[in-house]
């Protein structure tokens, strides 16, 4: 089964949409549209709950008005949680793990690398938190396996020292084992912005889009 990701163009490059018992991982630059992604999978959701972590203050009530004509509907069916540590993020998690049912229909955090970052930079034991990112990753996907509920990442990049015109994932291999589709978001010249799969069960890698943002969401673009 597939969940609409709310926009045509992208349901097309996935054959359908998000596929539900699995964690999608959109990364991509500041600026790139992660969120918009996020925004626009909200309102293929009718009648169930959704989760929405937000560990970058990125979410926009007014953008989300933009994206959304019933936004008071789908933001009542929605618990948002803001941690500002890399503590509260492992605190949400938790709550996650005790909170989330069958009633959910959608689990989004924006982004996953965020304060797991800052925490590497702050902290002695890079192992222990490498370790309990890794924890978190696997009970997202028996969360989405067991309960058959999509879950969508974004997270940030790099740039690859030592190809500059390659970019990394934060939190490396730990991110590719756990994801089951992987999709990556380049900004291009002027406003435009390409959609890469990087990682899929069953579509080609390398299928691409490009897209703009738009007051209503975003648009692909042809030729």
């Amino acid at each position: 089964m597939k969940v609409s990701s709310g926009v045509d163009f992208v349901d097309v490059l996935l054959e359908g949409g998000y596929e539900d018992d699995v964690i999608t991982t959109i990364s991509g630059p500041p600026g790139a549209a992660k969120t918009n992604f996020c925004l626009l999978a909200m309102t293929s959701i009718k009648d169930k709950k959704i989760l929405y972590v937000d560990t970058e203050g990125s979410f926009s009530f007014e953008r989300f008005k933009q994206v959304c004509p019933n936004y008071e509907e789908v933001l009542n069916r929605t618990i948002f949680l803001t941690p500002t540590t890399y503590l509260e993020q492992k605190d949400a998690f938790e709550f996650l793990r005790n909170a989330v049912d069958e009633k959910f229909g959608l689990i989004i955090i924006d982004s996953i690398a965020a304060l797991y970052r800052l925490e590497i930079g702050v902290s002695n034991d890079v192992q222990n938190v490498n370790r309990e990112l890794g924890m978190h990753m696997a009970m997202l996907t028996e969360i989405a396996r067991k309960k058959k509920i999509p879950v969508i990442l974004t997270n940030q990049v790099y740039t690859d020292f030592g190809d500059r015109e390659k970019t990394r994932s934060i939190g490396g291999d730990t991110m590719r084992y756990w994801s089951r589709a992987m999709l990556e978001i380049n900004k291009q010249k002027g406003d435009l912005r390409k959609l890469t799969i990087i990682k899929h069960r069953s579509i080609k890698e390398g299928n691409f889009s490009i897209f703009r943002i738009i007051q209503t969401g975003l648009e692909e673009v042809k030729g």
